[in-house]
């Protein structure tokens, strides 16, 4: 960019306050109007810096000097409003602040003023005052497609209050709408959300080819934002501090937190109660068919707490708010989310009538997983460790619900476990998850000095004592049967019978006692 000065000629007792040699003006071609340039301040003490604030100031002839139509195109920026597209303004971020949309986030430079050419659809935006885990704060905003004027959506830093805020003055926003040219270029990094090796961050060349966004985000809705965060468009705010009500008392420090930055910030998840899983007035036998099988409870909340008007759109609502959950832990580190992520979860993989009667439903849930899980190692803080012992609770949902299907028959369940084996493929080779039943339960094990003891793995399937460490069946000595069976002159198996001991085994016992 080149850069050049423009003054008038003055006399040592002129000022901008007083009227310039007209003939200068006239005599001005107009091929010398250059697009790409920018007025330097005049280093003179006698001249009073020049804003449009000391216009009201000026004579009768400097007005009609400013309205010169060469003398508009010298003092505002020449853009091409065709290169102007939709974009999100993050005004007044501390120094060194985190910054992100989407998928990306990054440290904000000191010229970073936001992020331009975003696709239509659902986006993202937080930041913190740094780039420790320290609260994040984040909104929501739709693009509406088609043609039309370039949507710009204006969220700032309130400093007061450290959180991120919406533009609520129209005159503001037409004012950052009008001034977008003099930051296009230096001022807003184009929307990407991945980062090659040896990018500079150029508009010039650059092609995004993940659509990953789009497909985390395939079954959210502006209604369930609206649901979730509070009707407000455009703006569907949250925090890292952001709870639902019954995980108030569950995440340890939460409740604090949330009442000094947000005391009315409320996350209005799908309410899931796994304690009481079947309906009013059930007793007995229905209770507990209903906590084995879940899917009453399923059925009830798709029907009476999901707002869509048509089945299948109560039924993306649940994939929707699984998917939002999923994004507010990768991008706010957001611990209620990731509750109710899992209870979705726990509700979804303990199903089993309605496996068959919502074969699409569960089929898209595996697909999303699939999706979801690649990104767990981006999120900070381990709060998806998939590597712990068993894979977490996760790998025992999906081995109970793989076994589950074992009782039905149909093209609908070859699909769901095709999908099923496909996620639990990828869980093998990326998280080094054992086969499924590989892992033992409780078994004993030799330490270095000889002494041996019982281990026991927490949270394993207990019909899954296989693998190199599983017990193993061994033939035991009488006097060994008589101290597992209680003492007494007879063995008593697990089952409860009583055998006798063969003149085989007490030979061996002899043998024992004298050797």
């Amino acid at each position: 960019m080149r850069t050049f000065a423009f003054t008038f000629p003055l006399t040592a007792k002129t000022s901008y306050l007083t009227r310039p040699p007209l003939d200068f003006l006239d005599q001005a071609p107009a091929a010398h109007v250059l697009k790409d340039f920018r007025v330097l301040p005049i280093l003179d003490p006698m001249i009073p810096h020049f804003s449009p604030a000391h216009v009201e100031l000026c004579e009768q002839p400097i007005l009609k000097i400013l309205r010169h139509s060469w003398f508009e195109e010298i003092f505002r920026p020449k853009m091409d409003p065709s290169t102007i597209n939709n974009c999100v303004l993050l005004l007044g971020l501390p120094q060194n602040a985190l910054a992100g949309i989407d998928l990306l986030s990054f440290t904000a430079s000191p010229r970073f003023r936001g992020v331009k050419n975003v696709p239509p659809g659902l986006h993202f935006v937080f930041t913190a005052s740094d780039s420790t885990l320290s609260v994040r704060h984040g909104a929501w905003f739709y693009v509406t497609p088609g043609v039309g004027s370039p949507q710009v959506f204006v969220k700032k830093w309130d400093e007061s209050a450290e959180d991120l805020v919406a533009e609520t003055s129209q005159t503001e926003v037409l004012r950052h709408k009008a001034n977008l040219g003099s930051i296009w270029k230096d001022g807003l990094t184009p929307y990407r959300q991945t980062v090659q090796e040896g990018d500079s961050g150029a508009e010039e060349g650059w092609s995004e080819e993940s659509t990953d966004w789009s497909k985390l985000t395939s079954q959210v809705t502006p209604t369930i934002l609206s649901r979730i965060c509070g009707l407000n468009p455009d703006h569907w705010n949250l925090t890292s501090a952001s709870s639902a009500t019954q995980d108030l008392d569950e995440i340890p420090g939460l409740e604090t937190s949330n009442s000094m930055l947000h005391p009315e910030k409320e996350l209005r998840f799908l309410p899931i109660d796994l304690k009481k899983t079947w309906r009013e007035g059930a007793t007995g036998r229905e209770r507990t068919e209903a906590a084995q099988d879940r899917s009453w409870f399923l059925g009830d909340l798709i029907d009476n707490h999901c707002q869509a008007r048509d089945l299948r759109g109560r039924e993306n609502e649940i994939l929707g708010e699984l998917q939002f959950t999923f994004l507010m832990v990768l991008t706010l580190n957001n611990n209620s989310c990731l509750e109710q992520w899992k209870r979705l979860l726990r509700l979804l993989l303990t199903c089993r009538q309605a496996v068959k009667q919502r074969s699409q439903l569960f089929l898209d849930v595996l697909k999303c997983l699939r999706t979801q899980l690649p990104h767990c190692s981006d999120i900070e803080g381990d709060l998806f460790d998939m590597k712990d012992v068993g894979g977490g609770f996760l790998r025992k949902l999906l081995g109970q619900f793989r076994k589950a299907l074992d009782d039905f028959d149909g093209k609908w369940k070859a699909d769901l476990v095709d999908e099923l084996e496909d996620l639990q493929e990828y869980m093998q080779n990326e998280f080094e998850w054992e086969p499924e039943g590989s892992y033992l339960k409780r078994g004993m094990v030799e330490l270095e000095d000889g002494e041996r003891v019982e281990l026991e793995v927490k949270g394993a399937d207990e019909d899954d004592e296989l693998g190199d460490f599983a017990p193993t069946v061994v033939d035991l000595s009488p006097e060994q049967m008589k101290l597992l069976g209680g003492g007494g002159g007879d063995a008593t198996h697990a089952n409860g019978h009583v055998e006798e001991e063969s003149e085989d085994e007490v030979d061996l016992d002899d043998m024992d006692t004298r050797y």
